[in-house]
C-alpha cells in the first residue's frame, strides 16, 4: 500500500512518461461539443478510454448518445470492435452520464512493468476514437438532426 504522497508521484510520473512516449495533442476536452468529452482512466485494475456524454440537460445527452449508438455498426465493425455503449452509466457521485468506452484489464498504474502496454492502449485506442469522431463530427455535433 502506497501513501497518499506516494500515490500522487506514481500517477505524475505516469503521466510524464505518457507524454514523453506519445507527444501528441489529444482531442480530450476540444471535441467543439459542450459537455462531450474524451478521457484516459487508469486505476490498479484497468485502464480506459472513453467517451463521456455529459451535458446537463438530459435531452441533449440522450440526443447525442442515440447519434453514436445510430453508428455503433460502424464503430465496432471499422473502429473499435471492443467498445462499450452505455446509455445510462452512473459515476461514484450517483450523476448518470452516457459513456462509450474501451477497457483493458490485468494493468495497473502501481506496476511499472504494465506502463508500456497501457500507454499503447492509450495511444491505439485513443486515435481510433479521433478518427470516428472527426469522421462523424458534423452528424453527431447536429442536434437538429432526428435519427
Amino acid at each position: 500500500m502506497f501513501s497518499k504522497e506516494e500515490s500522487l508521484f506514481i500517477k505524475k510520473e505516469f503521466w510524464v512518461q505518457f507524454a514523453e512516449a506519445y507527444p501528441r495533442k489529444w482531442l480530450l476536452y476540444n471535441t467543439k461539443i459542450k459537455d462531450v468529452s474524451f478521457k484516459f482512466y487508469i486505476d490498479n485494475k484497468k485502464a480506459q478510454v472513453s467517451l463521456d456524454i455529459e451535458p446537463k440537460e438530459e435531452e441533449k445527452r440522450k440526443i447525442y448518445f442515440e447519434k453514436i449508438e445510430s453508428l455503433q455498426t460502424i464503430l465496432l465493425e471499422d473502429y473499435l470492435p471492443e467498445a462499450i455503449l452505455e446509455r445510462n452509466y452512473y459515476l461514484e457521485t450517483g450523476k448518470a452520464i452516457s459513456k462509450i468506452w474501451v477497457e483493458k484489464l490485468g494493468v495497473s498504474l502501481n506496476n511499472k512493468n504494465t506502463w508500456p502496454e497501457i500507454f499503447d492502449f492509450f495511444n491505439e485506442t485513443m486515435l481510433q476514437f479521433e478518427v470516428f469522431f472527426y469522421e462523424y463530427q458534423d452528424y453527431i455535433n447536429d442536434l437538429e438532426l432526428n435519427t
